[in-house]
């Protein structure tokens, strides 16, 4: 249990409850240049913003987002304030964002496709790419399952809640096997729990995600299926309508998602220092920081057509599976007028 020290400091020292959000404290004045165009009905309302006065409150999922921001220093130097709030999972992110507490929210694709379909006011205004192989289901060194067809009748708990992209991963491989989700026992538990739970062998299987995921396998936990081939690699950041409909807050927003993109391109450039920043940041050995950045958020960049359509596939098999409680239309809930070219 010792192993899992840092992650449980991490959760008590940075993980930010709704209930806490209002009272977040400052990580400082950082602000943004607001050069940048808005959309055509915002732009004559942004011109007279006093960005001194605007705060964004950034979610983020286990400092993930914020490590690159911090480590590249692209936030410096600028007039309005910022705010960050982590969680260990998009679903009390989420929770966050529909409260009104977060203004923004960066997510896999299948978690946004479930706050959206529970009606969070959101939508998407940059798509962030990885390798689909930082989701995987998990099994015990010593377990008896060789391979996902092994999997039926078992129980497999999923990080960190319904409409997870470990949910997607588990759906499809499963069919992949010739079986569904009807042939399993599917628990839903927060990835901090399951964590400590899986390193003590009180779960078999566990279908999660990184850092979790590349913590679990470093420790012992033995890779069953990966998601190359299966899930789309593809995330989002989302902004909350309210943020939007804010001429102050939509300025800063077109201005730090560009900023953001631009500590992603900082992070390729510098691997090596990055991940000793990452280190010392979340304190994890090397090896297991060197596998999360390897396979994680490689490119932030503006939302295509191409993004738009291989995430409606995703969600009308969530649709058909049950997991959504209504059907979403993808293309209606983006907004590409944040994220115009750089």
């Amino acid at each position: 249990m010792q192993k899992l020290h840092w992650l449980r400091e991490f959760v008590r020292q940075n993980i930010v409850q709704r209930s806490l959000l209002l009272g977040i404290a400052s990580i400082g004045s950082i602000a943004i240049l607001a050069g940048c165009e808005s959309a055509d009905q915002t732009t004559a309302k942004t011109e007279s913003v006093d960005l001194s006065k605007v705060t964004l409150v950034l979610g983020d999922q286990a400092g993930m987002t914020k490590a690159k921001v911090e480590a590249s220093k692209v936030l410096e130097g600028t007039p309005y304030k910022v705010r960050w709030a982590s969680f260990q999972g998009a679903a009390p992110l989420f929770e966050a964002v529909k409260a009104g507490s977060v203004d923004t929210a960066p997510a896999g694709d299948t978690p946004v496709l479930a706050a959206a379909a529970s009606d969070v006011p959101i939508k998407i205004i940059a798509t962030s790419v990885s390798s689909p192989e930082a989701v995987g289901i998990l099994v015990q060194q010593g377990s008896s399952i060789k391979k996902v067809e092994d999997l039926k009748g078992k129980t497999v708990v999923v990080s960190s809640a319904k409409g997870s992209i470990a949910q997607y991963l588990l759906i499809e491989a499963l069919k992949e096997a010739g079986l569904s989700t009807k042939d399993v026992n599917v628990k839903f538990v927060l990835p901090t729990d399951a964590a400590a739970a899986f390193q003590a062998g009180e779960i078999e299987v566990w279908a999660t995600f990184d850092p979790y995921l590349a913590i679990a396998e470093k420790n012992g936990g033995r890779l069953l299926r990966s998601g190359k081939d299966i899930n789309t690699g593809l995330g989002f950041i989302t902004a909350s309508d309210a943020a939007l409909q804010d001429p102050g807050k939509r300025a800063a927003l077109e201005d730090v998602i560009k900023r953001i993109s631009k500590a992603w391109e900082w992070e390729n450039k510098h691997k090596k220092e990055y991940i000793n920043i990452y280190s010392d940041i979340t304190k994890l050995p090397k090896d297991v920081s060197e596998t999360i950045n390897g396979r994680v958020n490689a490119e932030v960049r503006a939302v295509t057509d191409q993004d738009i359509t291989a995430v409606q596939k995703v969600a009308d098999v969530f649709m058909d599976e049950g997991v959504l409680a209504k059907p979403v239309k993808v293309a209606k809930i983006v907004d590409k007028d944040i994220f115009k070219n750089k």
